[in-house]
């Protein structure tokens, strides 16, 4: 039995180099792009490749290079929290969509808020070219500080002036609640409660902020606030302590879907309904909003569109091209039956 290559070990830059009739030293520059290589020889070269299934020695061009061709993912939260909110799935799955085109390889890191500078010395220890860090809840920015020797993109804003020179993506969160109150408006309720995230996050900041201005431009009320920390759990306490104040409901405006679920078992519990009683609106588009009964009127965040975006705007800043600070997304509502 004959074969054009019965070496059973991987072939070498070298062998590249003899079947190419070039030097080990252009196999190299070609291999790494570079730009001093004439066509001619390159396509020589890429042919000789192609003919060896040669594949480049990815630890030997990190040397060379100094890039690692791998990009972090942090996510500044328990691991628990990580698997039960499909936000984080959807940001994963908008990161790996974007670098699927790319060279780059994804590292996720769960960096609880126990030991962050474990996390800080694998980021500055030449392990990755850059880093991703989201946090739906905590809007974790304590890795901005990093930045100057290390491209960093956040999912999510600062809410710190001393982080404002942080490169972030994030969806325009003021505007998407302003839209849900409003809808809430639009179908005669006049007595709008809202379940919020804790104000160190800025998701349950900016969420306020929109309910907030709708009613204010109503003339309406907005002392009937509650927190949760965007958990069913706190949802539904959130709910009942709303209920227990004895004061006329008939809307509610809570901040994700996973306090909207919570909020409806307080609500049918109590002897509601929904929306005959209280009408409801959610944020977020996910599958707690769809399984939902009845299904949740909510506002859509582009959760894959958010984490494609980070990945974009990273990769452009590893290759030092130019891109904006600050990117934000729009939201969109989509109605249910809840309203």
């Amino acid at each position: 039995m004959t074969s054009e290559h019965t070496d059973a070990h991987a072939p070498t830059l070298e062998a590249v180099a003899a079947l190419a009739g070039v030097s080990r030293a252009t196999v190299s520059r070609v291999v790494n792009g570079s730009p001093k290589v004439t066509a001619e020889v390159t396509e020589t070269v890429n042919k000789a490749i192609a003919d060896l299934n040669y594949v480049p020695n990815r630890a030997a061009r990190s040397l060379a290079s100094r890039k690692t061709q791998v990009v972090a993912l942090v996510v500044p939260e328990s691991t628990a929290k990580v698997f039960a909110d499909p936000f984080f799935a959807s940001i994963v799955q908008g990161v790996a969509l974007h670098l699927a085109d790319t060279e780059y390889t994804l590292n996720m890191v769960i960096s609880s808020e126990l030991n962050p500078d474990k996390t800080r010395r694998y980021l500055m220890g030449g392990n990755v070219d850059g880093a991703l860090v989201v946090s739906h809840h905590s809007g974790d920015h304590s890795y901005a500080q990093l930045g100057s020797s290390l491209p960093i993109v956040f999912g999510g804003r600062p809410l710190s002036d001393a982080e404002h020179n942080s490169f972030f993506v994030d969806v325009d969160n003021v505007s998407g609640s302003r839209g849900a109150t409003e809808h809430l408006i639009a179908r005669g309720r006049r007595n709008i409660a809202l379940i919020t995230g804790p104000q160190d996050m800025p998701a349950g900041v900016d969420r306020l902020v929109g309910w907030r201005q709708a009613l204010e431009a109503h003339g309406l009320d907005t002392s009937l606030i509650e927190y949760g920390d965007f958990s069913p759990l706190s949802g539904m306490k959130a709910m009942r302590r709303l209920l227990e104040r004895g004061v006329p409901i008939d809307g509610l405006f809570a901040t994700n879907d996973q306090m909207a679920a919570g909020a409806y078992s307080a609500i049918l519990e109590s002897g509601r309904s929904i929306p005959g009683d209280i009408a409801v609106v959610g944020y977020d588009d996910d599958y707690f909003g769809l399984t939902a009964t009845p299904p949740l009127t909510t506002v859509h965040q582009p959760s894959v569109g958010l984490g494609e975006t980070m990945a974009q705007v990273l990769v452009k800043r590893i290759a030092g091209e130019p891109v904006e600070r600050v990117t934000l997304l729009p939201t969109e509502l989509v109605v249910r039956q809840s309203t």
